[in-house]
């Protein structure tokens, strides 16, 4: 069968419209989000976007219909991945995207940060810098457990969040903490380092978070882009 020019340039831009289509809801790119941390069943991915397991499966049967996640079945749960790296080089272009393109993007972060934890965030150029030169610095990942053993940054210790307040007594006070989590929208490590200022630590948190270092390191694979830099 023959297709001339523009059946062709309808077809494939309707396609690609599938993929814009698919994460054209805030709930389903911050699946997207959490999914970029390892795999997660259904209802954690309900209790992380704060939706109901209802509405979650929905999100992915979109996400999963424009081929964006995939899924296995574990006894009864149901857990998703992404489906490939290049679904995270898609979610972090279209997020430098809305951060050069919409003011309000920076406007709210702002706000957020400098009321949360109130410091200027440290660069990935920085850390590598300090890592390099041996620096004394403790490098904090306050992501859930799963998602750390699932990959993190070389070096980093696993202080969940929920856990930070029962574990300072691990942590030197005499050298600088830098915190990292999810991403630089993620509110863990902000969080974190207002506990750790109120209790006397010199903190800052790291702008970037795992899967933001994992692209910039060149560390994403053809495999799953989580399971790099353990």
């Amino acid at each position: 069968m023959s297709v001339d020019g523009r059946e062709f340039k309808d077809g494939v831009f309707g396609h690609f419209a599938r993929v814009g289509a698919a994460l054209g809801h805030g709930k389903r790119v911050e699946i997207i989000d959490v999914l970029a941390q390892g795999e997660r069943s259904v209802e954690d991915l309900a209790r992380e976007v704060s939706a109901s397991v209802g509405n979650t499966s929905r999100y992915l049967q979109i996400l999963a219909g424009a081929g964006l996640v995939s899924r296995r079945v574990e006894g009864t749960s149901r857990v998703y991945r992404l489906a490939d790296p290049t679904v995270l080089r898609a979610y972090q272009a279209l997020v430098a995207v809305a951060e050069a393109r919409i003011a309000e993007v920076s406007a709210l972060a702002s706000a957020f940060f400098s009321e949360t934890d109130g410091t200027r965030p440290v660069s990935l150029s920085k850390l590598q810098d300090a890592m390099a030169a041996d620096e004394q610095l403790t490098l904090i990942d306050m992501r859930p457990e799963p998602e750390f053993a699932a990959g993190h940054v070389p070096g980093a210790a696993n202080v969940p969040l929920a856990h930070l307040a029962e574990r300072l007594a691990e942590l030197p006070r005499d050298t600088p903490v830098v915190a990292y989590c999810r991403g630089p929208y993620c509110v863990m490590a902000a969080a974190a380092v207002h506990q750790l200022r109120e209790a006397g630590f010199p903190a800052a948190r790291l702008e970037i978070g795992y899967p933001n270092w994992l692209t910039a390191s060149g560390m994403v694979s053809d495999r799953n882009p989580t399971r790099e830099g353990h």
